[in-house]
Parts: C-alpha cells; sequence; structure tokens
C-alpha cells in the first residue's frame, strides 16, 4: 500500500513570541515493511533545521526560530510505501537491548489495579496467545473516548476513567505488559482508517512488544488488532514523551491556542493501478 500523509500544527499567539526551541521526531525511516518513498519538513519561520538521531534511533530535527511572530507552523508532507507483516518488526533500528522496555516510566508506571487486570486478562500459556488476549481486554474495557484525556495522561488515570485516547490504551498496554515482566515500548506514526476516514486530529499511537521467537510484535489496543499495512511508525520510546511529534518550549507568546490536521489517504497513483 502507498499511504499520502500530510500533518501540520499551528501555533497562534494572542501575544507575539519572542524565540521558540522545538524538537520534532515527525520523520519515518525504512525497515522491513516500511519504504519511505518522499518526505518534507517545512517550518514558517526563517529558521536552520538540524538533523539528528536521538538516543532510540528515532530521526530528530531541531530548531530555534527567533520572534516577534504570532503564528507558527510545522508541516510535513510525504509517500510511505507499506506492506503487512502480520505484526512483526524487523529491520528497525535497536540501539538497546529489549530488556531496557522493562523500565516504568512515570506514564507507564502500573499499580495493583493494573497488575491485576494484566494477570486476569492475559492468563497462561504461550506468550503471544497472551498478548492477544490482553489487547483484546483493553480494547473491549477502555472506551476511546477523546474528551477526559491529554495526551501526556498517566496509565493509572486513564485506566480509572476506563477511557481515553489511543495514546492513553498504549500507555496502559505498556503498563500491562510491563507488569507480567515483558519489554513494551511506545510507538507513535499515522494510521490508514479502513473505514476511508482521511482527516484525522492527530496521528496514533500503538505499541511494541518483544515476544520470545519473535522479536517484537507491534499490538494496537485503539483498534484491537496487530499493527497492518495502513499503519507507519514514525518513532519509538519509554512513553508518549520520548516519542512526542513536537516538543518544546517559547519565550512569551501569551495566549497560545494549537491546531493539528492530519491527513492519511491510499496514494492516487495507487489505486488507479
Amino acid at each position: 500500500m502507498r499511504i499520502q500523509i500530510s500533518h501540520e500544527t499551528v501555533y497562534r499567539y494572542a501575544e507575539p513570541a519572542g524565540g521558540v526551541i522545538q524538537i520534532l521526531r515527525l520523520t519515518p525511516r525504512s525497515h522491513d515493511g516500511q519504504f519511505v518513498v518522499d518526505w518534507r519538513l517545512e517550518v514558517s519561520q526563517d529558521c536552520r533545521l538540524s538533523e539528528a538521531q536521538d538516543a532510540f534511533g528515532n530521526i530528530v530535527h531541531t530548531f530555534s526560530a527567533d520572534g516577534p511572530f504570532a503564528e507558527l507552523r510545522v508541516a510535513v508532507e510525504g509517500a510511505v510505501e507499506t506492506q503487512d507483516t502480520g505484526g512483526i518488526v524487523h529491520g528497525a533500528i535497536e540501539r538497546f537491548p529489549p530488556s531496557l522496555y522493562l523500565r516504568a516510566t512515570d506514564l507507564t508506571r502500573p499499580n495493583s489495579a493494573i497488575a491485576a487486570f494484566a494477570r486476569e486478562a492475559a492468563g497462561e500459556g504461550e506468550t503471544l496467545a497472551r498478548m492477544h488476549r490482553l489487547l483484546g481486554a483493553i480494547n473491549r474495557d477502555i472506551v476511546f473516548d477523546t474528551d477526559p484525556t491529554h495526551s501526556a495522561t498517566k496509565a493509572v488515570e486513564a485506566f480509572a476513567l476506563r477511557r481515553g485516547v489511543c495514546q492513553d490504551l498504549t500507555h496502559i498496554m505498556l503498563a500491562c505488559a510491563r507488569s507480567l515482566g515483558l519489554p513494551a515500548r511506545y510507538i507513535g506514526g499515522y494510521i490508514h482508517r479502513v473505514d476511508g476516514v482521511v482527516d484525522q486530529d492527530a496521528g496514533h499511537a500503538w505499541c511494541e512488544i518483544h515476544v520470545p521467537d519473535l522479536g517484537w510484535v507491534a499490538f494496537d489496543p485503539a483498534n484491537g488488532i496487530c499493527a497492518m499495512e495502513g499503519h507507519v511508525r514514525v518513532a519509538a520510546g519509554l512513553d508518549y514523551l520520548g516519542a512526542a511529534p513536537v516538543r518544546g518550549a517559547r519565550n512569551g507568546g501569551g495566549g497560545e491556542t494549537l491546531t493539528v490536521a492530519v491527513s492519511v489517504s491510499q496514494s492516487a497513483r495507487q489505486e488507479q493501478n
């Protein structure tokens, strides 16, 4: 599948910003089942984009822009060819042993309720089957709802509410898997929706769990499935903050408002073939 993606983030300030510094994790890498055909990143203000890699091997762009300015736009656009790998991730950059991803963070630290839920949902037996049962339980019991949470909600908070966005369901599954002694990591990216919806309010999130004899397997708790050819993997981390598409700081810029527009569609050229 060839997937066309555009993602624009716009900051507007009631009081002009004196300057900003931002870190962007918005550029995907090629690996087995995913090939980046083309990708462009643009910033509305005059600045220099510096490209590097973070500790996890994610492509990172940083920039600083001097004000004053009342609006800042960050946009990416490109095409990615994908193939269904059954959720198994091969060929991605691996900087650390899987055991690193047992580490809990403030956003993913389980409490006794999450640990008990994980044990009951996963049950006994072979690891892959246990994770599929856990995936189904989270998708069934945690309601997808954009209202009550934000992108940096803790797993324990979303679990108590029994609702949240894809980031929250992912944090819950990370907390559950790690409580069972399985390495798990957060993945940020995009999804081509099977219902045909192109325009979306944000990117997507899911997790990868290290399964013995298989390696990393991608599970999408918001949709109750393993990652398929509609998933475009961009960044990995221990939690949302480690894989966030945009993070930064500003000087001034009171009264900030943020709008995000994401479009994910199957390439028209492929549809004609």
